[in-house]
């Protein structure tokens, strides 16, 4: 039988259907006879029930994808649904800024848990920021400093040299800086990062490994499923491939295989079902991305995989129990 699944994600006439992860997850579900419906994270509402707990609804609309650039869903009209009645799985695929409306998302999803099952969890998506979460292997990090100081940035700068500073909380490489090894505009930097966000920012010593590659490795319920190396395009040091970054095949280091085992069982406790990890010069993990993870479309075009299928499996496994 086939399963009622709703996407909370970002409008369908914006995303880029060559690559787009969640169009993807779409394209398989409705292959394997599921129902799909899309939703705004925004129309999510949620009523108590005197005595009898809460209802928790959003607005949606019944669609079907195919893979036509241009003209790739058709939508039907927009209802307001129950997510616990009407709907098996719920995929959190809306992108990043994890900010407040993103964590309130989280608290009324979670009120789901023993009706319908989300993807992923929204309690360990709250609990496991990107650049927080990868704290807890900080054995395979670079020398990491989280702060808002100067002379915290200053003297880690004397220590390491150039620098990369970055949003605790961003995503897709955006506001990534580099920092040279004099420190030129170190104390512009830091207060424009306390200016413009309120939590503190990431830092990093510049990594000259990156030019080998930032590698996205795909873990499915904590097991891996494949991995491309992204490397930076001309005049840039960011690979993301939204950053002008290209992709090339590519298999594990043992560096890298230890990694993956090392988080793999956690992941899968904490139901985070869908992760992609980042890993510089085959050595260095950078991130843990739980929010809204990409990349599964390109590691399929390389390797001749199903990782959207594969999802669809473990998500079928959790569903029976």
């Amino acid at each position: 039988m086939g399963l009622r699944v709703a996407v909370q994600m970002d409008p369908m006439e914006s995303i880029n259907i060559s690559g787009d992860s969640s169009f993807a997850l779409m394209l398989s579900a409705q292959e394997r006879g599921h129902e799909i419906w899309h939703y705004d994270v925004r129309t999510l509402a949620y009523e108590t029930n005197e005595g009898a707990g809460g209802r928790i609804t959003a607005w949606a609309k019944p669609v079907s994808v195919q893979k036509v650039k241009g003209d790739h869903f058709t939508a039907g009209e927009l209802r307001r649904i129950d997510l616990a009645k009407d709907i098996d799985v719920i995929l959190m695929r809306q992108d990043p800024p994890f900010d407040l409306g993103y964590i309130s998302a989280t608290h009324i999803l979670e009120r789901l848990e023993g009706t319908t099952l989300v993807v992923n969890d929204p309690v360990s998506v709250r609990n496991a920021p990107e650049k927080v979460f990868v704290l807890d292997y900080a054995r395979f990090m670079p020398p990491t400093l989280i702060a808002r100081e100067l002379a915290d940035v200053r003297d880690f700068q004397k220590k390491h040299g150039a620098l990369v500073v970055k949003p605790l909380h961003g995503n897709g490489g955006k506001a990534i800086f580099r920092v040279e090894e004099d420190g030129t505009n170190l104390s512009a930097l830091t207060e424009m990062f306390g200016q413009v966000w309120p939590e503190p920012f990431m830092v990093q010593p510049f990594l000259p490994s990156v030019t080998k590659g930032d590698k996205r490795i795909v873990l499915i319920d904590g097991e891996f499923a494949g991995a491309i190396n992204r490397k930076p395009g001309e005049g840039e040091f960011r690979s993301n491939l939204a950053r002008g970054g290209y992709a090339e095949a590519c298999g594990l280091t043992a560096r890298e295989e230890e990694i993956c085992a090392a988080m793999g069982g956690e992941l899968k406790k904490r139901g985070l079902m869908f992760v992609g990890i980042d890993v510089i010069g085959g050595e260095w993990l950078t991130e843990i991305n739980v929010t809204s993870p990409t990349g599964i479309v390109a590691i399929d075009e390389f390797n001749k995989t199903d990782s959207a299928g594969a999802i669809w499996d473990a998500i079928g496994k959790r569903l029976k129990g």
